[in-house]
């Protein structure tokens, strides 16, 4: 009942930021501003829904509360993609300027990648916590290495091209790719909710969840695959966020204690919506652009970060 109550005030602070942010000093420019804000609105519902619940997910495959996608090196397996596209194919190829065509490729290379990490790293069963990061931090080191030697080599024009790519932007939100997202997150939700109840099992380990009579590689295995669509469909829409599913997905545990996935899903995403769509209105009214959601939102993660390795190591 408690989690209940949490979760219907956090939908109606959902909705309130929306309405705050969609209506705020609009001025009549119902035309003009409304439909844009609107947009804004819809691509940070996607990209707080993709986050969370890839982020959460993540976390209960690999048994611990720390790892993010983002810090295993997804974004900077997106960010080497556009590098690399870009410096070999040249802007106006149709792989860069078609966002369609640039987000079906982006979604099945780091779908592959994912596959690849599960062969190799977890499908042996558990590895240590110190493991995974050391791995984590290696792969997205790598990435970003060939990236910045690629972007070092590149023409200065073609740089700007990838330099609008590299920081996570709610400004310059690909306006194109919304209404796809928003169907594929809508069918992934769909298809990814009824495994919800074998997360929970998931969450007791590999061997309970054998004993348990859990397909276990078979979920994980899918699991991987779901969360590299949902973390390709936010960083596409609007780039890296690399610290926005750690702060989320562990404010959703602190606030619901509980081992239902449904529960801590739900407030995941409702704590991810009401960051992204109150922060940015904190950004451009109170702060008037002087920064990005994006600088705050990692700052802040990064902090948050280092105490729970902290926390962690005390723990341990």
């Amino acid at each position: 009942m408690r989690n209940s109550v949490k979760l219907l005030l956090l939908v109606l602070i959902a909705i309130g930021a929306s309405m705050l942010y969609l209506f705020h000093d609009l001025n009549g420019s119902y035309d003009y501003a409304l439909p844009k804000r609107v947009m804004k609105v819809a691509a940070m519902v996607i990209t707080g829904v993709a986050i969370a619940y890839s982020t959460v997910v993540f976390q209960t495959i690999s048994h611990n509360r720390i790892l993010t996608p983002s810090i295993i090196g997804l974004d900077s397996l997106y960010m080497l993609l556009q590098t690399v596209l870009i410096f070999f194919l040249g802007s106006g190829h149709i792989t860069v300027v078609n966002k369609q065509v640039n987000f079906i490729l982006t979604v099945a290379i780091m779908v592959v990648f994912a596959l690849l990490l599960y062969q190799l790293l977890f499908k042996k069963g558990n590895q240590p916590i110190y493991f995974l990061l050391l791995v984590g931090i290696i792969v997205g080191t790598f990435f970003s290495s060939i990236s910045t030697f690629l972007q070092v080599l590149i023409d200065p024009n073609e740089f700007q091209v990838v330099q609008d790519r590299m920081f996570a932007s709610f400004n310059n939100i690909n306006t194109d790719l919304v209404w796809l997202a928003i169907g594929l997150i809508v069918l992934l939700i769909i298809y990814a909710w009824r495994f919800t109840t074998y997360l929970d099992v998931l969450s007791l380990g590999r061997e309970n969840a054998i004993n348990l009579g859990v397909s276990y590689d078979s979920i994980v295995k899918k699991m991987l695959v779901l969360v590299a669509v949902f973390i390709s469909i936010s960083t596409a829409l609007v780039g890296p966020l690399t610290f926005l599913g750690l702060i989320v997905a562990n404010l959703s545990y602190q606030a619901f204690k509980t081992y239902k996935h449904s529960v801590l899903i739900s407030g995941a995403i409702l704590i991810s919506v009401i960051s992204l769509v109150g922060g940015q209105w904190v950004v451009e009214r109170v702060f008037t652009f002087s920064t990005t959601l994006s600088v705050i939102i990692n700052f802040v993660g990064g902090v948050y970060f280092i105490y729970l390795l902290l926390k962690e190591s005390r723990s341990s």
